[in-house]
């Protein structure tokens, strides 16, 4: 029967992954309407958030959602550095960012198995 994690024994790494998601998620929701409630960044903000819950609660739909948030981050972080990264680098840099520590959590949650 899976459980919840017990945070206070968890690792760094798994606190980690735990509040990158949800910081990612908040901070799409955030961004919304300051970017003209675009569609993809409320869904990626919630499917985050939802990630979170399926992690913290060790369910097995969790891996299937960290798969989609990794394909729809990469899409949208490389459309969106091809377009603004000679007319607004910091925001192309904080994709980068944004692009490289999914794919990190992404590595992480498949091959430590969280």
């Amino acid at each position: 029967m899976p459980g919840n994690i017990n945070l206070r024994n968890a690792t760094p790494a798994v606190f980690a992954s735990l509040a990158f998601y949800a910081i990612s998620g908040i901070f799409l929701l955030v961004l919304l309407p300051l970017s003209n409630y675009p569609p993809h960044l409320a869904l990626t903000g919630i499917v985050s958030l939802i990630t979170v819950y399926a992690l913290y609660m060790k369910r097995s739909w969790a891996k299937w959602l960290i798969a989609a948030l990794f394909f729809t981050v990469t899409t949208m972080t490389l459309f969106t550095v091809a377009f603004v990264i000679f007319s607004n680098t910091p925001v192309a840099i904080a994709m980068i960012a944004y692009a490289i520590l999914t794919w990190y959590f992404t590595y992480y949650a498949f091959v430590k198995k969280i």
